[in-house]
């Protein structure tokens, strides 16, 4: 089965196509990699569907991380927003379906520091569910044989403050698609990890342009070329 359709956004394409704003963070926790950063760097750029890709690159950091996305939401206005994340241990391409106001690690940030029982925004809703037509991204990746799960919630680290955020921070553009999508170690990172699962970076990277090609399903493109 072939690919979804894509390529290089230039010039009036780009200028007319609208943004899906596509996230990936930096390596944490003694990595030398992320797969959420490298699928981003890959497809930045990139037509999928009825979407121009933006990647942005998020530091693995309290405050930073969410101030970075809301900033990039508020500047960009994207017709879509889609995060991505590190799930070492996680054998399939996971869809998140909530993010909770809870930030609670279990382990320090990259500048060394932990949160403890504290909301992602203060006053905020106890929870938003995703915004994505996840049933749809699930039977797209099962068509072209990526193995893939629906998840409960994002955790409570970073991906959960991120998408959290970001889902808060569309509040009030109930139309804009937004979630977040876990990804496993890809296999470059294997060699840390002898007993734990992996995937090929190539598999992701179809992953997530599936995925996103099928977000396309539930959005408008000519309602969000300007915002």
């Amino acid at each position: 089965m072939s690919a979804p359709g894509h390529r290089r956004a230039k010039g009036a394409n780009a200028a007319l196509s609208a943004v899906v704003l596509l996230a990936g963070f930096e390596p944490f926790h003694g990595e030398r990699r992320n797969p959420s950063l490298e699928v981003a760097r890959v497809l930045d750029g990139e037509l999928i569907g009825m979407f121009r890709v933006m990647a942005l690159e998020l530091p693995v950091v309290y405050g930073r991380a969410t101030r970075r996305v809301a900033g990039a939401i508020a500047r960009v206005r994207p017709a879509a927003v889609l995060g991505l994340g590190q799930a070492g241990g996680r054998s399939v391409i996971t869809l998140e379906r909530i993010a909770v106001n809870l930030a609670d690690g279990p382990h320090p940030d990259n500048a060394g520091r932990r949160r403890v029982d504290l909301p992602v925004v203060r006053g905020g809703p106890d929870a938003y569910f995703a915004r994505l037509p996840l049933r749809v991204i699930l039977g797209a990746l099962a068509r072209r044989r990526i193995p893939a799960a629906l998840s409960l919630s994002a955790g409570s680290f970073m991906c959960n403050a991120v998408m959290y955020t970001a889902l808060h921070e569309l509040r009030r553009r109930p139309t804009v698609p937004c979630g977040f999508i876990h990804l496993p170690y890809d296999t470059r990172q294997a060699l840390r990890h002898l007993h734990e699962p992996s995937m090929s970076l190539d598999v992701m990277i179809d992953a997530v342009r599936t995925s996103i090609a099928a977000m396309g399903t539930s959005v408008d493109a000519t309602a969000h070329r300007r915002g």
